[in-house]
């Protein structure tokens, strides 16, 4: 199948050089069984190619199964991929088969690969190396037949230095690596996608096509795009819906498209942005500012006595989030806060050090900055420095 097909097959738009030597590495590598590691910018369109080497396989008359392992809660995500024995945890009311035996002899592709946590690590591993994994529950050694092929929006080289990732995984997932073109490393296409996209709107809502000026097209294509594809299908679908004019010129276009900040966090960890913070990371800085605040509030009412009976007022013992996003606290008299985090897994200690770091790279060593970043007071980070001993 000639590149033109497979750009029509799949729907991808574009001549740009960097896009089309990727799909050829997916035709190429396709008619093998050799893991491939797709990475990209977060809507670049990195879903496509999983397909297009699987539809260009022999396994492509077996299963094809998509999992996005951010997606999924990490206390199930074993059960997910592996299976699990009837009765093995709470809820495991029947033998359940996971991906990997449900897909023997096709192919499984492992979306935000970076999201899965350590130990899941080690199992995938595993069936890279032997094909063999065992059932949550189980001593019984299974065997698989399926392809890896695996996708991230993240810096795995990073994300190994900072113990976030396996290197031997990594190795074993890279055996054929394919990167995908951010949209603004293919201003070429940004207009001819817009168009496409327009064209497809105005057939769904029978409405006439908008076109823009050449003016507002130079502005398109200069735009830098931080949601890449994903955002510019958006934005062609919010003016096709929203403007009567059917013309649009600078000042319309430019209402919908956000103000561009290059400085502000971006969709992909690289090495030209050290500030980038994972979803983990700002999950644990939300938890950090909470912790600080029950501190601090702790303090406060630790030396306070209700005058009727004299004693002391409780302080919450843990807190966690509730499935709404809720915080849910729980309170227990003079006892120690947790965050009910384990201290094995996630200590606040050494997430507070590795954030404290990185706030204060990226202020260029201002502390009263990288306070404001935090969400603590510069008295606080102080001592927090002092407590963990950071060499700064």
């Amino acid at each position: 199948m000639d590149l033109r097909s497979i750009k029509l097959r799949f729907d991808i738009i574009g001549d740009n050089q960097a896009l089309n030597r990727a799909i050829d590495i997916a035709v190429q590598v396709a008619g093998t069984d050799l893991s491939v590691l797709i990475t990209g910018e977060s809507g670049v369109g990195k879903e496509s190619f999983p397909q297009i080497i699987h539809l260009n396989s022999s396994r492509k008359h077996n299963q094809y199964i998509a999992v996005n392992c951010g997606a999924i809660p990490e206390g199930t995500i074993d059960s997910e991929l592996f299976g699990h024995e009837k009765g093995s945890f709470t809820g495991a009311f029947e033998t359940r088969k996971g991906y990997f035996e449900v897909a023997d002899g096709g192919t499984l592709f492992l979306d935000e690969i970076a999201e899965l946590p350590l130990p899941t690590q080690a199992r995938l591993l595993r069936v890279l190396q032997s094909g063999e994994f065992i059932k949550v529950g189980s001593s019984k050694v299974q065997k698989t037949d399926v392809r890896i092929i695996a996708a991230t929006n993240v810096n795995i080289q990073r994300a190994i230095e900072t113990g976030k990732f396996r290197e031997d995984l990594y190795y074993r997932l890279n055996t054929v690596p394919i990167t995908i073109p951010s949209l603004r490393e293919r201003r070429e296409d940004i207009h001819l996608l817009f168009k496409k996209f327009s064209l497809d709107f105005a057939d769904k809502y029978k409405m006439p096509t908008i076109k823009l000026t050449p003016e507002a097209v130079h502005i398109l294509e200069s735009y830098r795009w931080p949601g890449n594809i994903r955002q510019l299908k958006s934005i062609s679908e919010q003016i096709s819906v929203i403007e009567t004019n059917r013309v649009i010129g600078v000042e319309v276009l430019k209402k919908y498209l956000p103000q561009d900040n290059p400085n502000r966090l971006p969709v992909r960890t690289d090495g030209h942005n050290p500030d980038y913070l994972t979803d983990r990371d700002i999950i644990y800085k939300v938890l950090y500012q909470l912790r600080q605040e029950v501190e601090e509030l702790k303090e406060q009412i630790q030396c306070t006595k209700l005058p009727s009976s004299g004693t002391v007022i409780s302080t919450p013992k843990d807190i966690s989030t509730g499935i709404d996003g809720t915080s849910v606290v729980d309170y227990e008299e003079d006892t120690e806060i947790s965050t009910g985090l384990e201290p094995t897994n996630f200590s606040i200690q050494n997430m507070s050090a590795d954030l404290i770091k990185k706030a204060l790279e990226k202020h260029g060593g201002k502390r009263k900055s990288a306070a404001a970043e935090l969400g603590i007071s510069e008295r606080t980070l102080y001592r927090k420095i002092k407590e963990l001993n950071l060499d700064l």
